[in-house]
């Protein structure tokens, strides 16, 4: 989505370059379903969203912000009337998934995730990209805030701007629209990651298990991050679907629960990935074990074959006068052939034992 200069320059932003760049991605005005010609800027787009409601239609602002400044956002805040708590939290975009209500105005926290491409898992592999958007929901506007790439939201508009009905819902259909598609990716991202699962157990679990218990440490760690951004959206999903809540219109209850439907396949499959990860972890420390005991098995076996040489030329090498067979002639070639006879009826022994 190509982003659009802010028409208001009472709040900019200046890069290192000296160029005067907004995080405005659009700005939109809806009146009954359908957005009005024009390049908005927030304060215009807002008075003339109220205008129309005055006159008895449905229409409503989209603000889209992606990373907005501080000093940006508080100059949004002061024209839609944003609690500073809600605002501060949008700026730094550390929160876990939650929905707030300050007077009229719903905050609407998602965290977003997007399955990152890779060849091979290994020690330091990315498997899981999130991200965060927030959502402000007033009666005549919705502000979205990403931070970010790991869900864009230009497609969600461009969809959303072909269903006329829904979009005449108000506000409370883009929040739909916007959880719609985080809660997508999050199948997704499931979808992805069952296959690396399937791919790093059958590695595990082969004849040949060469996987390096790094690897499942670090799926673990990626699985941890996703399932954070997963699991507590529940409770907002359930505040929002529940008939108590008269801010969201029936029809649009309707489409979250939908979507709460597909959460919380995604919550299951996550929590299964969960268990299935820490049993192939557990599988695969009994298998180090198991290699560790078989060699030392090993170690032992050919210890053992070791001592019957070691024993006899100590004997031997005690320098008594009075040794058994030492003026032999073939007293030497029979100590050797009895060590080697020794030797190999242990080797077999070792071997029959599985020892070797």
């Amino acid at each position: 989505m190509g982003r659009r200069l802010n028409a208001d320059p009472a709040h900019p932003r200046s890069t290192p370059s000296g160029v005067t760049r907004t995080g405005v991605v659009d700005c939109g005005l809806y009146v009954d379903g359908v957005r009005q010609p024009g390049d908005w800027d927030y304060a215009s787009a807002l008075a003339a969203a109220e205008e129309q409601a005055a006159d008895g239609k449905s229409s409503f602002v989209w603000l889209g912000l992606h990373e907005p400044a501080e000093t940006e956002m508080a100059g949004v805040a002061e024209t839609y009337g944003l609690h500073e708590l809600a605002v501060e939290d949008a700026v730094k975009a550390e929160q876990r998934p939650k929905l707030e209500r300050f007077g009229e105005v719903s905050f609407l926290v998602l965290r977003t995730a997007r399955y990152v491409e890779h060849g091979e898992l290994t020690e330091t592999s990315e498997v899981v990209e999130t991200g965060q958007v927030m959502l402000f929901i007033g009666p005549r506007f919705v502000i979205s805030v990403r931070h970010g790439d790991a869900c864009r939201l230009a497609a969600v508009r461009a969809d959303l701007e072909g269903k006329k009905e829904l979009l005449a819902q108000g506000p409370w259909a883009v929040a739909y629209a916007v959880t719609d598609r985080v809660v997508d990716l999050y199948m997704e991202v499931a979808d992805q990651v069952e296959v690396d699962l399937d791919t790093l157990e059958a590695q595990v679990f082969s004849l040949k298990a060469h996987g390096r218990i790094q690897r499942i440490y670090q799926m673990k760690r990626e699985l941890v991050e996703f399932k954070r951004a997963v699991v507590p959206l529940q409770r907002p999903l359930m505040m929002l679907t529940g008939t108590v809540n008269r801010d969201v219109p029936k029809e649009v209850r309707r489409y979250f629960r939908d979507v709460q439907d597909h959460l919380t396949r995604t919550v299951e499959q996550v929590n299964s990935y969960d268990d299935l990860l820490n049993s192939i972890l557990q599988a695969r420390l009994a298998q180090v074990t198991v290699d560790q005991n078989n060699d030392m098995r090993k170690i032992a076996a050919w210890a053992g074959i070791a001592a019957v040489w070691t024993a006899l030329a100590g004997i031997y090498g005690m320098n008594f006068a009075y040794m058994p067979e030492t003026q032999w002639k073939y007293g030497y070639p029979v100590v050797l052939a009895v060590m080697l006879a020794i030797s190999l009826v242990l080797y077999r022994w070792f071997r029959r034992n599985r020892w070797l």
